[in-house]
């Protein structure tokens, strides 16, 4: 008999579209955000709004709609024992708020398997590849002291393929998906953790939408590999497109940042996939430069990391930074990927720079100095 399980995913904005296929799939979830983002969901449910081949328009996916149940949460509404899966779709300097720490503390605690759905890979499941060294790659990370009290045996990654994104002038219960490849995701150290990852792959699968008359089958599956490998397959994408969008005074689109100069990307997406197969992939692990070249060309917006820079971010992933440092661990290096690290500390410095001077400002202007 099949199980039906209980997920929390920690991220209501691109969580919300790996819980439309949980909810698809007859499974219940919860979302934690929050408050005014928890009240709209527990209102009005989640909106996912999905291209399917062959069809014109987009499918809604209505999540009051589906056979599973959905809730939002605020972080410390969370009662982390009441769930089977953790997912954890937010960015990781997000992990570090107040609340977020308390509450991830909590899930390593209840020894909760996590599934990580994050561009950069938790420090717990790096410490699960032998040719890392984990320990010399904390300073990547915005707070790396949050992930410490997880056990490796418990995190797995799952690569966030399918790109999406909250249409402007929407909702926050709003998301639009606009490349739907699918989640693939590694193992865990236990068997039994093994089987729930099955079960919600073949849910997955076996799901269908019915709407208007019609019954879909949704593209976006869920995906499970043996190799801890196939979720760094994103890595080569995202230093070739995502982080090369950043430039010295504005940020490309990833078509324009992998189709500018074709021979450039192939050689830094090359090298990427040359240092996974250093740490013990094996090149089917990795995805031919041409496939993701050919799907480059309809993503016509600069990254998410692109656009933080741009609007102030103080904080974003540093996969760009961790890639380089890894690589220097095998003897690695390249000068474009220098010069992509490079360009995105320039914008953080100068961000916080902007942050700090009008943090200073304030501070005068609250508190001004007898004359």
């Amino acid at each position: 008999m099949k199980q039906q399980y209980k997920i929390l995913i920690l991220g209501a904005s691109y969580g919300s579209l790996l819980a439309s296929k949980f909810l698809m799939a007859g499974h219940s979830v919860s979302l934690v955000c929050r408050r005014p983002t928890a009240d709209l969901i527990n209102r009005e449910g989640t909106r996912v709004r999905i291209p399917v081949k062959g069809r014109q328009g987009l499918v809604e996916i209505d999540s009051r709609q589906l056979r599973g149940a959905l809730d939002a949460l605020t972080p410390g509404e969370v009662q982390p024992k009441r769930y089977d899966l953790v997912c954890l779709a937010m960015q990781e300097p997000q992990y570090s708020a107040d609340g977020v720490r308390e509450l991830l503390r909590a899930i390593a605690l209840a020894r909760l398997p996590c599934m990580s759905v994050m561009n950069m890979p938790p420090l717990p499941y790096l410490a699960r590849i032998d040719g890392i060294a984990a320990d010399e790659c904390r300073s990547c990370y915005h707070d790396a002291s949050v992930w410490d009290g997880f056990e490796p045996g418990l995190m797995t990654l799952c690569s966030p393929d399918p790109q999406a994104f909250r249409p402007p002038d929407e909702k926050p219960n709003v998301l639009q998906v606009g490349l739907p490849t699918n989640f693939k995701v590694a193992t865990f150290a236990h068997a039994s953790h093994n089987a729930m990852l099955a079960q919600l792959e073949a849910d997955i699968a076996a799901a269908r939408w019915v709407g208007a008359g019609e019954t879909l089958d949704l593209p976006v599956k869920l995906k499970l590999h043996d190799s801890l490998f196939v979720p760094l397959a994103k890595w080569s994408m995202l230093l070739t497109g995502n982080y090369r969008c950043v430039q010295t005074k504005e940020m490309r689109p990833i078509a324009q940042a992998v189709h500018g100069d074709l021979q450039e990307s192939r050689q830094v997406y090359e090298w990427v996939s040359r240092l996974c197969v250093l740490l013990g992939a094996v090149p089917g692990d990795m995805v031919p430069f041409e496939k993701y070249a050919d799907a480059a060309q309809g993503l016509l917006k600069p990254s998410s990391a692109a656009r933080a820079l741009a609007a102030g971010a103080t904080d974003i992933e540093r996969i760009d930074l961790l890639i380089k440092l890894v690589a220097g661990q095998k003897g690695l290096q390249s000068d474009s990927v220098d010069q992509t690290v490079k360009l995105v500390n320039g914008w953080l410095e100068r961000n916080r720079h902007t942050r700090a001077m009008a943090l200073a400002s304030q501070a005068a202007i609250a508190d001004p100095v007898p004359g």
